[in-house]
C-alpha cells in the first residue's frame, strides 16, 4: 500500500471517495508503482499535474467537483476493472511568456488555454502574429484566448470557438466578444506555432494574461507555443476516454 500514490482536495467528498478508493485497492491487494490518483474537479487536476510536470507517472483523475471533464467517474464496484483496462493519452501544455509593462517577464503553463483579456471597461487593442506571418492586424475586442485540443471544450467552446480533436496537432485562436472586426471567427493553427500577442495600447487600454487560472496584469507582449518537452501521461476509463467526451460535444454543437 506504501506505492500507492493520492492526491487529493480537501472536501468531505474528496476525502470520502479517498476512503473508499484505499479500502478497494487493499481489498483486492492492488500494488500499484506508477499511477498517481488526483481526486477533485477539473481545476484541482490542472493544478495537480503543473505542480508534477516532471513526472513520468499516469495520473488516473476521480471527479469530486462538478462537470469533471479531465476526470473519471468513480465506482467502488468497478474501479479495479476500470483501472485494468484504462486507455492512456498523452497531452503537452502551452507555455506562455508574458513581458508587462515595467518590463518583467514571467512564465507559467497552461493546460486548457490562455486567455488575454481587458482589464478595464475599455476593450482590447491586440495585433497576433504566427511566427513571421500576421493573424491579424488589429484586434479590438474583450480579449483572445489560444486553446489546445483539451481545452477546446471549456472557455474556447464558451466563446463560440471550435472543437479541437485530441489528434488533430491543432491550436484554436478565438476572439472574445469581437468589436473590430466583428465578424472575425478566429483561427485555428498548428501546434508547432509560436504564436506573439501584442498590446497595441497598454497604456490607455492595459490587459491581463492568464495561463488556465494563473494571471499576469499590464501585459505588453505574450508568446504562446507548446512546449512539447512536457508530456502528462493521463488514464481514462475505456467507456469514459478524453477522445469520446470531445467527439459528444463536437456533436451536440452539431445538432444545436
Amino acid at each position: 500500500m506504501k506505492k500507492i500514490q493520492i492526491i487529493t482536495d480537501t472536501n468531505q467528498k474528496s476525502l470520502k471517495i479517498k476512503s473508499q478508493l484505499l479500502k478497494n485497492l487493499k481489498k483486492n491487494n492492488t500494488s500499484i508503482k506508477n499511477i498517481v490518483f488526483v481526486i477533485g474537479g477539473d481545476g484541482f487536476m490542472l493544478k495537480t499535474l503543473k505542480n508534477n510536470k516532471k513526472s513520468k507517472k499516469f495520473f488516473y483523475g476521480i471527479n469530486s467537483g462538478n462537470y469533471g471533464f479531465l476526470m473519471n467517474k468513480f465506482s467502488s464496484k468497478t474501479i479495479i476493472k476500470n483501472l485494468s483496462k484504462s486507455n492512456m493519452i498523452t497531452i503537452s501544455p502551452l507555455e506562455m511568456t508574458v513581458k508587462n509593462n515595467k518590463n518583467l517577464i514571467r512564465k507559467y503553463l497552461a493546460i486548457n488555454e490562455v486567455s488575454i483579456l481587458r482589464q478595464s471597461r475599455q476593450a482590447a487593442s491586440l495585433s497576433i502574429n504566427n511566427g513571421s506571418k500576421q493573424v491579424i492586424k488589429k484586434l479590438v475586442s474583450d480579449g483572445v484566448l489560444v486553446s489546445t485540443p483539451a481545452g477546446s471544450t471549456a472557455y474556447n467552446l464558451s466563446v463560440h470557438g471550435p472543437i479541437l480533436s485530441l489528434n488533430s496537432k491543432k491550436l484554436s485562436i478565438s476572439p472574445i466578444s469581437p468589436f473590430r472586426p466583428r465578424r472575425w471567427k478566429g483561427k485555428i493553427v498548428s501546434d508547432k506555432s509560436k504564436i506573439t500577442i501584442k498590446n497595441l495600447n497598454p497604456q490607455k487600454r492595459p490587459i491581463s494574461a492568464v495561463a488556465d487560472n494563473i494571471e499576469v496584469r499590464n501585459a505588453k507582449n505574450i508568446i504562446v507555443y507548446t512546449n512539447k518537452k512536457i508530456k502528462f501521461n493521463l488514464l481514462y476509463d475505456k467507456n469514459r476516454s478524453l477522445h469520446k467526451k470531445i467527439k459528444i460535444e463536437q456533436l451536440r454543437k452539431e445538432i444545436n
